[in-house]
């Protein structure tokens, strides 16, 4: 929860600048909602442990403009809890962390801005930053396989997904978003045993509920 200052900063930052725009179009907001990871696989001389993030809480903020009338595009920042995970052969390791999302998406509207209701379709990259802020094991289950590390790495992202935003004032909107969120498996955080190899990618499944407000 210390990231929470910077969700709190993000949301600022939206609103200060939603707030000096002259021109109607632009949307600003914030969501809520909770990550569901896709497990990576490590694999060694003596089998194999799914390795990955549990299901945890997210928040995030988001500003965009609606120039065109199928399309738009935003800015979004989402802030992950994140609990480090190993499971396998009966046993669990665990470690705590966070993980900080920034893309852009390009989005798909097909109806247009007058529509009270609105879904679409989205698509973008951006980069994620994946914290490990617990300390560490002297002995930690399934070591033989990784050991969970207290680094800080970056990997790029590709986000894909869509939602519905739906008026309720002329001014304000709920939205209901989903988003894919794929990127190379962190290594620097799990730091493989000699002899493993991580297999795969993470996948996060990002469901997500929140009120924007138009200019």
């Amino acid at each position: 929860m210390r990231s929470i200052p910077l969700f709190c900063a993000a949301v600022t930052l939206a609103l200060s600048c939603a707030c000096v725009a002259q021109d109607r179009g632009w949307e600003v907001g914030g969501a809520i909602g909770i990550g569901i990871m896709r497990y990576a696989t490590i694999d060694n001389a003596g089998g194999s442990t799914s390795a990955g993030f549990d299901n945890r809480f997210v928040a995030g903020a988001f500003i965009g403009q609606d120039l065109y009338k199928h399309f738009s595009g935003e800015f979004r920042y989402v802030y992950r809890e994140d609990s480090l995970v190993l499971k396998g052969n009966g046993q669990k390791a665990t470690a705590s962390g966070d993980s900080h999302l920034v893309h852009y998406d390009i989005l798909f509207h097909p109806s247009t801005k007058e529509s009270r209701v609105r879904p679409f379709l989205a698509a973008g990259a951006g980069i994620r930053y994946f914290r490990g802020t617990g300390e560490g094991e002297a002995v930690q289950p399934l070591s033989g396989f990784a050991y969970l590390t207290q680094v800080n790495e970056v990997k790029p992202l590709i986000s894909v997904g869509g939602g519905v935003k739906a008026k309720l004032t002329e001014h304000t909107a709920i939205r209901f978003d989903f988003r894919e969120y794929i990127s190379p498996f962190p290594e620097e955080l799990f730091a493989t045993a000699p002899g493993a190899k991580i297999h795969g990618w993470l996948f996060d499944s990002v469901p997500m509920a929140g009120v924007s407000f138009v200019f």
